[in-house]
This record gives structure tokens, sequence and C-alpha cells, in this order.
């Protein structure tokens, strides 16, 4: 039996139509994945100081607004903008342009914060936008990051690379285990 025939044998069988359905998607993905492209990598990308920059997916918990209201923290270096209370939990609020030495980030109305999923680091890093996740294939991998106009080599871990653009991976576990983040107070 043709595959189109077999879906119209099937019309007045609405749960096995949607289950003939559901196994032919998965098998059209799994042969998408092993067909020598291989594994994806899903990142979030963001934009900051005019540069764009992804974060892996897992590093990110959410995106979200600036909170308000932020409670300044006395002593606190200045590129920590405060405290937040984020659904009950106590949330720094880290301007990463400020961190990085590249002058204070402006709110306007994309400005976002990537909250990091960090088990024992909580923080929220300001952002100038975040444009969304971007899926990319582990070919186009480099290990070497370009460079970048805000001083962060420090903290990317390679790069991506599709046609003539280059998508540095900033790495959100090595910028919130480093020492000089750590040590917020002035």
């Amino acid at each position: 039996m043709q595959p189109a025939e077999h879906l119209k044998s099937l019309r007045d069988q609405p749960f096995e139509l949607l289950l003939e359905l559901e196994r032919r998607a998965r098998a059209a993905a799994t042969g998408a994945r092993e067909g020598g492209a291989g594994q994806e990598w899903i990142g979030v990308a963001f934009r900051m100081g005019g540069e764009t920059f992804l974060v892996a997916r897992d590093e990110a918990r959410e995106v979200m607004g600036i909170p308000t209201p932020l409670t300044r923290v006395p002593g606190a270096r200045e590129w920590i903008r405060g405290l937040a209370n984020v659904r009950g939990q106590l949330l720094p609020i880290i301007d990463l342009k400020q961190y990085l030495g590249s002058g204070e980030t402006a709110e306007g109305r994309n400005t976002r914060v990537i909250v990091v999923n960090h088990r024992e680091i909580p923080a929220g890093l300001i952002v100038d936008e975040v444009l969304g996740f971007r899926r990319f294939v582990d070919r186009e991998f480099r290990p070497e990051a370009p460079a970048t106009l805000i001083r962060c080599e420090r903290y990317l871990a390679g790069a991506f690379r599709r046609g003539t653009e280059a998508w540095p991976v900033f790495s959100l576990k090595k910028l919130v285990e480093s020492q000089t983040f750590l040590q917020g107070s002035a």
C-alpha cells in the first residue's frame, strides 16, 4: 500500500491516523539527525554593545524583563545593579556589559535579563536584547572564538560559523565561577 493510500485508509479512525502521523514525524526527525548533519546545538542569541553572542540553552534558566524594584546593595561594585525578589528568591542583577568594562547598558524596551542556570550561584545578567533560540549543527562549531569589541575573550568557548557570520559562544558557567565575578564587593 502506498504511503498516501495508507493515510487515506485511516480517515475514519482519527486516533490511529494521529499515531501514524506521529510515527512518521519521529522517523523523519530521526532520519534528519542521522543523515550526516551532526548533533544539533541550541543556544540563546543575545546582543550586547552592538555585538551578537550565544549562550548554551542549558546554561540559561530563563529570560525576563528587568525586575522592579531593584534593591541596591551597599558596598557592592557598580556593575551589580541590585537584588530582585523573583518568585520568592533573591536574585542579584548584574549589568554584563559594565562588568566587562564596556560601559553601562542603557535600558530600553528590548533590554532583558538572562537568568543563569547554575545550582550554587544565582545571577541575572542584563543584556541589550535577546534574539531568541538559534540552532546549529556540530560541524559549524570552531574552537577559536572571533575577536570581539567587548573584552570578553576569557569567557568565550568557541564560535559557530555559518556562511560569513560568526556567533561567539559566551560561557555563563565560566563567567559566574570566575574569581572576579565572585568578588562583588567594592
